[in-house]
């Protein structure tokens, strides 16, 4: 099996060659950068490609919009994405792409190299590997914008201008309805969104970015 590899770091691009070498698979190319992997994939025609979430130039999430972009020009190449953080809209763009052959794994909960092995074997031959965080985060997000549904038109155009900063006063003024109106609304929304009462969460937030993120 041939393998490339994406990761901005020399030493776990060091690690992962050794550790593949090992399990007996070919490491045809060790890239710091998603432009590179895209370029080894034509050259190498490998089997599965693993990659980090943040290279260069931006160290945000350059290596997963390649590996998304990878799983569209190459789909029939495994794609292991390897990172220390859940990059949300971005993974579910990866997934969206088909279940077929992905896999995306965050390195500090990856504890035995044996599992490690056993996916990217599994993933290269169509397979898939998920962290259950992964997994958790992107259907949380599905399952809050499923609950925008239930909102009514009010409900909605109320949620609009919390999400532009307005106080439940500056709110009501807008609409030309009552104070106490609003709050039913607001209360309403926390409750249709599933936003309980928490001191460590604040719902007014909460619900804005569930409906940026819709």
């Amino acid at each position: 099996m041939r393998i490339v590899i994406a990761d901005d770091s020399v030493l776990l691009r060091a690690g992962l060659e050794r550790l593949l070498a090992d399990a007996g698979y070919e490491v045809a190319a060790s890239v710091g950068d998603g432009a590179a992997l895209l370029a080894a994939v034509v050259t190498h025609q490998p089997q599965l490609a693993i990659v980090d979430v943040r290279m260069p130039p931006g160290y945000s999430d350059e290596g997963l919009r390649a590996a998304v972009a990878l799983r569209r020009s190459h789909p029939d190449v495994g794609v292991l994405v390897l990172s220390q953080y859940v990059e949300e809209p971005a993974a579910r763009d990866l997934l969206a792409e088909g279940a077929r052959g992905v896999g995306y794994l965050l390195k500090d909960r990856v504890a035995d190299v044996s599992e490690f092995i056993d996916a990217v074997s599994r993933v290269a031959r169509g397979g898939t590997a998920l962290d259950p965080e992964v997994v958790a985060q992107v259907m949380a997000r599905r399952h809050r914008a499923d609950l925008l549904t239930s909102l009514t038109p009010r409900e909605r155009e109320v949620l609009s201008l919390m999400a532009e900063g307005r106080s439940n006063t500056a709110i009501a003024e807008r609409l030309q309805i009552g104070d106490g109106a609003v709050e039913k609304h607001v209360t309403h929304i926390f409750s249709k969104l599933a936003l309980e009462p928490d001191e460590s969460d604040h719902r007014r937030v909460l619900a804005v970015l569930a409906f940026l993120r819709s």
